[in-house]
């Protein structure tokens, strides 16, 4: 295998899927080196799935911009890419009189940031834009153009865009340590050394340890844990937009939203921990989320719980994306990149890809654009079990093609994690309780041929 490259991306989630897109797609030689069995095993397989407009992002931010360059992007690509886009908006919704009078406010800010669609909204219209809302809700700020994706098919699709221009995916790839000499890294790890003039440092939360590699790390992770519940596929009937709240100093608050997969799902909450693999749930927590949804919608009394999950977002102490490169070092770093990475990723890309220009040469030519459309899994587009084929995921309506398919190709599933988030199986309402013995022996006959 080649083990010399132009670019060496450390970090196989959604940011650094797009890095790795980004400078295979203009010609240069490139490597990702994950950690993890799969793709998206760390901080992107756990979020909440919205495109972002960027109306409350801290003006003049680096965050703003990657999210609105990243969101323009998407747009312009989706299609290609088979990747879906789900029509919603937002709306900021105010219970009380103290945070009604904060809406004034927000809607400046979007004005500011470029957002001119957004508007206040009087209790009757949200009433009549959401009439399963609670009548408590005094007031809102509504934005347009907010949506909802699938977060795990749009890395996909760059991770197999990077691979048909070129690019080295590896896994189980661990970077331990390195050295730079004569203007060259040579990356050590659990893969084995690879070398790279340029390396890019997007390790999600293992980015403070990572940076530790080229120099004293300006930023440290404390993962932020974020959890999430989700009803029953009936629930998503009863709400038609995404509801937000409006925003403390620390956090933006936990957002009840339609999934792309049919469901209805709040979350996430702000919990710094230690942690940096492992998002864990508790009880209480997601008893209070329960509680919290069913105030904003009575109606969801009834409806039960289909899933709970939790994800670790790289939180640093600052407020903005660690984004900058070492021109005497050959290092690119990309930290801290929070819960708007999964909009912001094409954008962060293209920052990348100037810093790079700017600092270390310019990009070959590109070439034509290899366009890799990955398989839809949402609920808004057809979805194979509509043609037959035999049903393993009765829950979620997957094909025992699907299972396979995910299992084959250039970046096939590396664990059932990965083959989870490939297909949507065992994500249903028994949470593989009837079909995860079914899954996993496919799963061992196509990666280790036993049945």
């Amino acid at each position: 295998m080649q083990r010399s490259f132009d670019i060496a991306v450390i970090g196989g989630g959604v940011v650094g899927l797009a890095i790795l897109r980004r400078f295979a797609m203009a010609g240069l030689s490139a490597v990702l080196l994950e950690r993890g069995a799969d793709i998206l095993s760390g901080a992107s397989k756990g979020n909440s799935a919205l495109l972002h407009t960027g109306f409350d992002a801290p003006a003049g931010s680096l965050e703003l911009a990657c999210m609105q360059a990243g969101y323009a992007e998407y747009i312009a690509i989706r299609d290609r890419l088979n990747l879906p886009l789900v029509k919603s908006s937002a709306l900021v919704v105010a219970w009380s009189e103290e945070e009604g009078s904060k809406l004034g406010g927000i809607v400046a800010k979007a004005h500011a940031n470029g957002v001119a669609d957004v508007r206040h909204v009087a209790r009757e219209e949200l009433l009549r834009i959401e009439p399963q809302l609670s009548p408590a809700a005094k007031a809102a700020v509504l934005v347009p153009g907010e949506h909802i994706i699938d977060a795990w098919s749009a890395p996909l699709a760059y991770a197999h865009q990077a691979l048909a221009h070129g690019a080295v995916i590896l896994r189980h790839a661990e970077v331990t340590g390195g050295e730079f000499v004569n203007g060259v890294w040579t990356l050590a790890g659990k893969a084995g050394p690879v070398t790279a003039r340029v390396v890019i440092n997007a390790a999600g939360n293992f980015g403070d340890l990572v940076e530790a590699i080229a120099r004293p790390s300006p930023f440290t992770i404390t993962p932020r844990r974020g959890q999430f519940v989700v009803f029953d596929k009936p629930a998503s009937q009863l709400v038609h937009t995404i509801i937000l709240p409006v925003p403390a100093e620390r956090t933006k608050g936990v957002v009840l939203f339609r999934t792309a997969f049919g469901n209805l799902a709040i979350g996430p909450t702000a919990e710094d921990v230690t942690e940096r693999e492992v998002a864990a749930t508790d009880t209480a927590t997601l008893e209070k989320l329960k509680s919290r949804a069913l105030e904003m919608v009575p109606a969801l009394q009834g409806i039960g719980v289909n899933a709970i999950y939790a994800g670790l977002r790289p939180a640093t102490e600052h407020k903005d994306y660690v984004i900058e490169a070492l021109p005497g070092r050959g290092w690119i770093t990309v930290g801290g990149i929070r819960s708007t990475g999964l909009t912001a990723s094409l954008g962060i890309a293209q920052h990348a890809a100037g810093l790079y220009v700017t600092h270390f040469g310019a990009l070959p030519n590109p070439v034509e654009p290899i366009w890799t459309p990955v398989p839809n899994l949402t609920e808004v587009r057809p979805r194979p079990y509509m043609q037959g084929g035999e049903i393993v995921c009765h829950c979620e309506w997957v094909t025992r093609g699907e299972i396979e398919r995910a299992l084959e190709g250039p970046l096939p599933a590396g664990d059932l994690g990965g083959l989870k988030r490939r297909t949507r199986a065992m994500m249903g309402r028994c949470q593989g309780f009837n079909c995860s013995a079914h899954v996993e022996a496919i799963f061992r006959e196509k990666i280790h041929g036993a049945a």
